[in-house]
């Protein structure tokens, strides 16, 4: 299909507004976006983890409403490695041209940082953000079978118990050190490559808890395959209102996870412009709404400079609460 009605308007209203592109936050040239016709072709879009976790699902639910507004085939290709680390390097390195694209999640650049060594950190100025695309919460889930129904009982047990994560430098990783030794609990951590697997092992009872994604977890706990023991957000959550906070419990450990769209450093305003005017489109479709609202996301559409700016408050925050809990990312799964 050619250039279609939708995609022209997606070009005007690029060049109606002032789109952030780079991690200074300079505004680009919104005039010169209306002039081009990305994309010209397939785009490829990178998800830093296996299919089947939440990163993955967002990417498609974004890259299916770019490709009906672009009108071009945005194809998602898993390169799952190091908390997304691997594909941030292959977006990093790859050429400035509208080819290649990624929602990548913000724990790369806050948290794992603090549990890789310095030569595995990713920077975020090694590449451009365009736009926020949603957070979510983490959730601390069982199974009936372990006997546990409250917190209380973790730290009860008379054994150490394995918790799952979502992998090394990650939320749940932070999440569940911080409380885990916070409450004096015994356990020993476990991690996965992303969310699917370590839902999995928690239903399959080979970890006795895990700290998972709030979407991930929610269909199992409404079906009573779950158990819900606490969120990690500052309130209790729509999704999950009988579930208490950690903050609740007397641990003060607010961890969250959010994505925001990135690409090659240096990309021209006529390929972030138009695709800005995409994500736009997408986040206003009825059917994007429904796919957040069944995942339990909250939208995160702001502008790239404010995503950054929210990145590096974290990012202190999160070095600040991992000296004040005492424990060491590096030394823990």
């Amino acid at each position: 299909m050619g250039m279609s009605a939708t995609r022209s308007l997606a070009a005007l209203a690029a060049a109606a507004a002032l789109v952030v592109t780079a991690c200074d936050g300079a505004p680009a040239d919104a005039s010169s976006a209306a002039e081009g016709i990305w994309p010209t072709g397939a785009v490829d879009m990178l998800v830093g983890y296996a299919a089947g976790g939440s990163s993955d699902l967002v990417s498609r639910a974004v890259a299916k409403g770019l490709a009906a507004d672009l009108d071009q085939p945005f194809r998602v290709i898993n390169r799952q490695g190091d908390n997304g680390a691997a594909a941030a390097a292959d977006l990093a390195g790859a050429p400035a041209d509208g080819t290649m694209l990624s929602i990548q999640n913000a724990s790369l650049y806050t948290i794992t940082p603090l549990a890789v060594a310095p030569d595995k950190v990713r920077h975020i100025d090694d590449v451009d953000v365009v736009h926020g695309i949603s957070s979510e919460n983490y959730v601390l889930v069982t199974t009936p079978q372990t006997g546990l129904r409250t917190f209380t009982d973790l730290q009860t047990a008379q054994r150490p118990l394995r918790y799952g994560t979502t992998g090394v430098g990650t939320g749940a990783q932070l999440s569940g050190a911080l409380l885990m030794k916070g409450a004096g609990v015994l356990s020993q951590a476990v991690p996965f490559d992303s969310g699917a697997p370590n839902l999995a092992a928690v239903l399959a009872n080979d970890v006795d808890i895990a700290v998972i994604h709030v979407g991930e977890a929610i269909e199992n706990i409404d079906s009573g395959k779950l158990v819900a023991l606490n969120v990690f957000s500052p309130e209790r959550i729509d999704f999950l209102p009988d579930v208490p906070t950690a903050r609740e419990l007397g641990y003060d450990v607010v961890v969250s996870q959010y994505r925001f769209m990135t690409v090659p450093k240096g990309t021209p305003a006529e390929v972030t412009g138009p695709l800005v005017a995409g994500l736009k489109a997408t986040f206003a479709s009825a059917a994007y709404q429904r796919f957040n609202e069944q995942n339990s996301l909250t939208p995160m559409e702001i502008p790239g400079d404010q995503v950054l700016a929210r990145l590096t408050d974290d990012a202190r925050r999160y070095a600040e609460m991992v000296v004040t809990g005492g424990i060491d990312l590096r030394d823990i799964g």
